[in-house]
């Protein structure tokens, strides 16, 4: 009799601490992050070449920021219009993207071969290159966003 009430016991708390701890599979409790759209546009720096290389590859437009170090305006579209959700989801997902600092490297080159008299000037090319519009000056999310479908509409 004894036996049996000891293995009733065991029994009993088996029972208990599988409902008050069930045994479960480790791995449905860890939370795997998803992949998220970035929170700014993503620039390939100062490479025209890759730009251009990415740009045939994938047949998209170019976008393109040109810009200088010491420019008020060019640091505020970085803080603020390049982090918008809503600008970067549609330049990440329509443009290569590239930022190019225009008093090193190519830079200087290139402002002269596109006529650039302002900073930031904010330009658009076709796959292979070739400009398509243009803009001078900071420019907000929205107006942002109207320039590129403009620029993929023309």
């Amino acid at each position: 009799m004894k036996y049996w009430l000891s293995a009733l016991a065991c029994t009993i708390i088996t029972v208990l601490l599988i409902t008050v701890f069930p045994v479960t599979d480790k791995a449905e409790h860890i939370a795997v992050p998803t992949p998220k759209p970035s929170a700014q546009i993503n620039f390939i720096e100062n490479s025209w070449n890759e730009a251009l290389k990415q740009a045939a590859a994938q047949n998209k437009y170019i976008f393109v920021d040109a810009y200088a170090t010491w420019c008020g305006p060019c640091k505020m579209l970085k803080a603020t219009t390049f982090k918008n959700k809503k600008v970067a989801e549609f330049y990440n997902g329509n443009f290569i993207n590239v930022a190019m600092d225009m008093e090193k490297g190519d830079g200087p080159q290139l402002a002269a071969k596109w006529g650039l008299r302002a900073y930031p000037t904010l330009l658009i090319f076709t796959p292979k290159g070739k400009p398509v519009y243009g803009s001078e000056g900071y420019i907000g999310a929205d107006a942002l966003i109207r320039f590129g479908v403009k620029a993929l509409n023309k």
